[in-house]
């Protein structure tokens, strides 16, 4: 008997509204990390009316700004000061359409409507995507949703020979250049010469709807940065950038970084990673693979993306994320195989998860940014409101700690210009600082934040009309 007959479709469903759920309590917490980033890019984009460049403090970063826009039209809808919220529901959205994505592929390549739904509750449930990666304001989930939307729609093209498929396949894989980078390009291309292995996909590949989608896919990064001013410089510098990454670091640290790396990234996959490994090596996989091809299809593309990024002397975790979904497949598929009773146990499991989850963000989170690091950047940016008594007032601290900061100034002083690097020759004015500045520039106030330190400083006359230096 097969796992969908004994295991009600809407027991998964239930679960995967809770999960869906757990993620509204994210919106309510401070700044965590460097989440400040979009909020100030954004805002500095739509003061500054550009909307082909990141700003950041007045500077050109040289990043793609599709995740802003999407963070301006909806900051503009919800007001400025809440863009913190705007920015993790985005985030929070990408995270739910590529669970989407996924239950979608899993359908079209399986035809079970219960482990379609189960594997995107997998998906949900892996610890790095429900409590951490999946709600945080950064771009890799949205970056993960089109790169996985390219591989999917790609997949589905080849396995139904849909043509108009691979125009889907084009524009989201174009759009994920438009998040980030051109490692969109890798995992898509990995994609494709795992499923060209197949002769009718191959047929489909060559054809020339195929060659027009796939022209058109790259040749949308020449046309942005023949359209974005100093394209030329921005192209270099996103080449650069993934060469850094490949500079190879002490053989010690190359060798420690070989090692963790896997187990960091299976950390976050838990608990359904751990269970498919249990009940594989415990040989309770019994029932026979009904789509073989695409299960090893699966494997394949995963391993083949997961491989540059181990080997790597430098990545991060999150950096996978556009293969978690890829991850999710794979053991949700080893878990449906399992039978009834492994499915009822992963039931509990993912039970579990997501009522850890709910404890992290209704007690857990909020207890530690008010006791630690999180309430207290809201607080120094009201304190040093307070302080500079209108005056002119920039940063230079780029620090996560100063980026929050900064991020709050911004929300609580809207429409006022957001913060920006203080002119050269600056005569009077206050400075957010990483460390106390020269003689010609007093410390009005020094402010621990977590294990950070942030300095308030002053300039000539702005020093006399603000409040004793302490």
């Amino acid at each position: 008997m097969s796992a969908m007959t004994t295991t009600a479709p809407h027991s998964f469903c239930a679960l995967l509204i809770a999960a869906v759920l757990g993620f509204l309590p994210m919106l309510n917490l401070h700044y965590v990390g460097e989440e400040a980033i979009f909020p100030i890019t954004s805002m500095e984009m739509w003061q500054h009316g550009a909307w082909l460049k990141q700003y950041l403090y007045g500077g050109d970063v040289q990043h793609n700004p599709l995740f802003n826009w999407l963070i301006i039209v909806f900051a503009n809808l919800f007001g400025w000061p809440h863009v913190l919220e705007v920015a993790r529901g985005l985030t929070i959205c990408a995270t739910l359409a590529t669970a989407a994505v996924l239950s979608w592929l899993a359908w079209r390549l399986f035809h079970e409507r219960g482990f379609a739904t189960f594997a995107a509750l997998i998906y949900l449930t892996f610890a790095d995507v429900l409590m951490y990666h999946g709600w945080l304001a950064y771009v890799d989930p949205l970056f993960a949703l089109f790169i996985f939307t390219a591989i999917a729609t790609l997949w589905v093209a080849c396995a139904e020979q849909r043509r108009s498929l691979l125009w889907v396949a084009a524009i989201a894989l174009t759009c994920a250049f438009l998040s980030k980078a051109f490692t969109a390009y890798v995992f898509y291309g990995a994609a494709l010469l795992v499923l060209a292995r197949g002769r009718t996909s191959r047929e489909l590949l060559f054809c020339p709807a195929s060659l027009a989608a796939h022209g058109a896919m790259l040749l949308a990064p020449l046309l942005w940065f023949a359209l974005i001013p100093a394209g030329h410089s921005q192209s270099g510098r996103m080449f650069d950038e993934i060469l850094t990454k490949l500079a190879l670091p002490g053989i010690g640290d190359y060798l420690a970084k070989l090692l963790l790396y896997p187990l960091e990234i299976w950390s976050g996959l838990l608990p359904a990673g751990a269970l498919a490994i249990y009940f594989a090596w415990r040989g309770r996989i019994t029932q026979r693979e009904t789509r073989p091809e695409h299960f090893r299809n699966a494997l394949l593309i995963a391993m083949l993306n997961f491989l540059p990024y181990w080997l790597a002397p430098h990545s991060g975790v999150r950096y996978l994320m556009p293969v978690y979904p890829l991850f999710a497949l794979i053991a949700a598929r080893l878990i449906w195989r399992a039978g009834s009773p492994a499915i009822r146990a992963t039931r509990r499991w993912l039970a579990a998860t997501i009522a850890v989850c709910y404890a992290l963000g209704l007690a857990v989170f909020p207890y530690y940014q008010h006791r630690f690091r999180g309430e207290n950047y809201a607080q120094t940016a009201a304190d040093i409101i307070t302080r500079t008594h209108g005056q002119p007032l920039y940063v230079t601290n780029s620090t996560a700690a100063g980026l929050n900061v900064a991020a709050y100034i911004n929300q609580r002083r809207y429409p006022q210009q957001a913060l920006q690097y203080p002119p050269q020759g600056l005569k009077s004015g206050f400075i957010i600082a990483m460390g106390a500045g020269p003689q010609t520039e007093k410390t009005v106030k020094e402010y621990q934040l977590g294990g950070d330190k942030l300095y308030l400083l002053c300039r000539g006359t702005a020093c006399e009309a603000g409040l004793p230096i302490k």
